[in-house]
Order: C-alpha cells, then sequence, then structure tokens
C-alpha cells in the first residue's frame, strides 16, 4: 500500500478519534476516584445558598445596619488557641445576649471541621477557649451570629503560620 498518495488522511483521523475518545474515557475514570468536597460558606449546602442568596445577603445588610462584629484573637495556634469575637451595636454598645455558632475548617477538607457553640460572654465578647487544631496551615472560621431577629454570616480565612486575616 503506497501512503504517499493522500490515502494517509483517514487513518490518521480515524486514529485521532480513537485517541481522543481513548483520553475521555481515561479522565472520567481517574475523575471518578477523586473525592468530591462540597462547598459550606454560610454553614449549608451550596445548593440552599444558591437559592437564598439574596435574602442571605438582605440579612446582613439589616444586621451591619445595627449591629458591628469584630473577630479580635491574637493569632492562630493549633494548640490552646482562644477565638474572640466582639459585638456591639451602632451606638457601640456591648450585646450580650447574641447566639454564635463558629466552624472552623479546612478549605476542601470537612474532615475536619471543629464546631463551637457556647461561648463565656463578657461585656460583649465572645470566646471560646482551648480550641486545638489537628493541622498546622490554612483555615476558614466561618460564624453565624443571630441577634433577636437578626442574623449575619461573618466568614474568614485564617492562617496558623501568620497573623493574616481575610473576611470572605
Amino acid at each position: 500500500m503506497n501512503l504517499s498518495n493522500g490515502k494517509i488522511w483517514p487513518y490518521a483521523i480515524g486514529l485521532s478519534i480513537v485517541f481522543i475518545f481513548g483520553a475521555c474515557v481515561a479522565t472520567i475514570v481517574v475523575a471518578s476516584s477523586l473525592p468530591v468536597q462540597k462547598s459550606d460558606k454560610f454553614m449549608m449546602d451550596y445548593h440552599d445558598a444558591d437559592a437564598n442568596a439574596n435574602e442571605i445577603i438582605k440579612a446582613q445588610i439589616a444586621f451591619d445596619k445595627k449591629y458591628k462584629i469584630e473577630y479580635i484573637t491574637e493569632s492562630l495556634a493549633t494548640n490552646g488557641t482562644t477565638l474572640k469575637y466582639k459585638i456591639t451595636d451602632v451606638a457601640a454598645k456591648a450585646v450580650n445576649d447574641a447566639k454564635i455558632k463558629v466552624v472552623i475548617t479546612r478549605p476542601n477538607e470537612l474532615q475536619y471541621d471543629i464546631e463551637l457553640e457556647n461561648p463565656s460572654v463578657s461585656e460583649g465578647v465572645y470566646t471560646f477557649e482551648n480550641v486545638t487544631l489537628p493541622l498546622a496551615g490554612r483555615w476558614d472560621i466561618m460564624a453565624k451570629v443571630e441577634i433577636e431577629q437578626d442574623s449575619r454570616y461573618y466568614n474568614l480565612k485564617a492562617d496558623t503560620r501568620n497573623t493574616t486575616v481575610k473576611e470572605y
């Protein structure tokens, strides 16, 4: 068979199609064996967060008009961290009757989630004592604060290796 007169193109196209199909199958097989982590940015399933996004934003705006929340922890460490939040109203008066729930999680690794409830409260400072993190590195600290009818999610990115904390 003489392939120099243009008869090689059908074979090349056929082999290319078989190769691409094989690469697609290999991608699906490899991807199906990897773990999938669901997002929990607002301490709920991402489907619920998407469905209620407008209500979450409106609740945050209403909360921010009445109250101020601050993360006042000095630094995040793997052993013996004390998490502190300060909640005041717009007149800078301490709020001592808020309900606060905190979840500390590693990004994309939900098996290390730590849930914190029932902090000690003194003059608007909510304190979670003696928190132990299983690993060093980056952590997401998510809090849900409820005061009477108002609620707000306060999500932070923190790291045990430096003191920079950012709200997201």
